[in-house]
């Protein structure tokens, strides 16, 4: 197997994409803005970052196998790796793909870096909900990084109706039954994951995978399978869509309501049956039918009380293990505004997620995505925000993934300042209600 940090001699910078090469060189700069690697020429700043190499006392250099895969384009590529392919296709069921396109077709460089930005975009279209899509190009991410490229049989990427499937050559370096939980990374691309790392599209911890399960268990879906082919040496990982899991837990959570109900209608058949005088004898049978019937019920729903005819006696009756509000009506009612005040200062860090819409939610992506951001990318996000509403502090802090001082002090101060931005409440700066507004009258200008 290749090492990706061999060093190919007689490729130079002419065999490499520039298209590419800017793309990359921008997006460094977006996360590292002040890096001094920015100012390097072209041939330097690869040597930097993994892409070029030198051979030590001969003083021959070239394109290292890393920086080819990067940077160059597929009719290259094949000449120093014949079995390199990558595809994406993807179809609604059993019919014919509908959307194909692979390294071969010439409409692009066919290197894996722009390989992995079409399909990063392909994905964040489709898929609405955003962790869903970080989840597959995390997948998708570690799938180019783990890849033999001498190896038969391409990377591929599937979409389907009900699930994704990411096949690549090589085998994996750790045990199967590890890979969910690993934290030590096996490389067999160093060179590969440091150029992807170093735009923050990956780490070295080994946890990728770890954070894919953790996510489709939150979305209740499958657990992601990975299987090894060892005769084709390939590995398939697939993540299902299926909801399944998720219609199991309605059917139980629609199991636990019928329980609670039918344990209210039969303490309302109790205290039937105990308003009427004529049946006196009948009530302690009864009862005692009921509290047998009952048991299991009220043992597993302590917030019942467990002594009926209190609860008939007192209406008013709270659980002892609730204590939010008092037991007294009145001294609740009496200290109502007390309550809320103090309600009020104690969620005052906290977002209600139903204000957070999609559209908010997807204007923010790019900022959770990537933890350093220009300024101006900054700002033009929090911008777009408050074009489509006024945003306290802590929804900012929500979307943006960021510290509630970090989004104050860097940005929101400054917008201000500038006119960009206004307070819904001018004259009253700590008002509990506070709120940033995007100033209309700054576009008029």
């Amino acid at each position: 197997m290749l090492q990706d940090n061999l060093i190919l001699e007689h490729y130079g910078l002419n065999e490499l994409n520039f298209d590419t090469i800017k793309s990359y060189r921008d997006r460094f700069a977006e996360v590292k803005p002040a890096h001094p690697w920015n100012a390097l020429e072209t041939k330097e700043f690869l040597y930097k970052v993994g892409a070029w190499g030198k051979v030590r006392d001969t003083h021959k250099e070239g394109v290292t196998l890393a920086g080819l895969l990067l940077f160059s384009e597929e009719r290259i590529i094949t000449e120093v790796l014949p079995q390199y392919f990558l595809e994406y296709r993807e179809s609604k069921g059993n019919e014919e793909w509908t959307e194909r396109f692979t390294s071969q077709d010439g409409t692009w460089s066919g290197n894996i870096f722009d390989f992995y930005f079409h399909i990063h975009e392909i994905v964040r279209n489709s898929e609405p909900q955003p962790s869903i899509a970080s989840s597959l190009t995390e997948v998708l991410i570690n799938m180019l990084i783990h890849a033999d490229y001498n190896g038969e049989g391409g990377v591929i990427l599937e979409k389907r109706s009900s699930h994704y499937v990411f096949s690549n050559p090589g085998l994996l370096l750790v045990p199967t039954d590890s890979v969910f939980s690993n934290t030590v990374s096996q490389l067999r691309n160093p060179n590969i994951v440091k150029l992807f790392s170093l735009l923050g599209l990956c780490e070295r911890s080994g946890s990728g995978l770890k954070k894919v399960k953790q996510n489709w268990s939150l979305h209740h879906y499958k657990t992601p399978a990975i299987d090894q082919d060892v005769s084709m040496h390939r590995t398939v990982v697939t993540l299902s869509l299926s909801t399944q899991e998720r219609q199991v837990s309605s059917s139980e959570k629609d199991t636990y309501n019928t329980s609670i109900t039918d344990l209210g209608n039969n303490f309302k058949d109790v205290e039937k049956h105990q308003n009427t005088p004529e049946n006196d004898v009948e009530i302690d049978s009864y009862n005692k039918n009921k509290y047998s019937y009952n048991k299991d019920l009220i043992e597993e729903f302590k917030s019942y009380n467990n002594d009926v005819n209190s609860c008939n006696k007192e209406d008013n009756c709270y659980n002892d293990e609730i204590n939010l509000y008092n037991s007294d009506v009145n001294s609740y009612n009496n200290n109502h505004n007390s309550y809320n005040n103090e309600q009020e200062e104690d969620s005052s860090n906290l977002v209600n997620v139903e204000n957070i819409d999609t559209k908010l939610w997807d204007i923010a992506a790019l900022a959770r995505e990537k933890k350093r951001l220009s300024p101006n990318q900054m700002e033009h996000i929090i911008l777009e925000l408050c074009k489509e509403k006024p945003l306290m502090l802590k929804e900012f802090a929500y979307l943006l993934e960021r510290t509630p001082d970090g989004v104050r002090n860097n940005y929101l101060t400054k917008l201000l300042r500038k006119g960009q931005l206004q307070l819904k409440y001018p004259n009253q700066p700590n008002h509990p209600k506070q709120a940033y507004l995007f100033n209309k009258k700054d576009i008029e200008k």
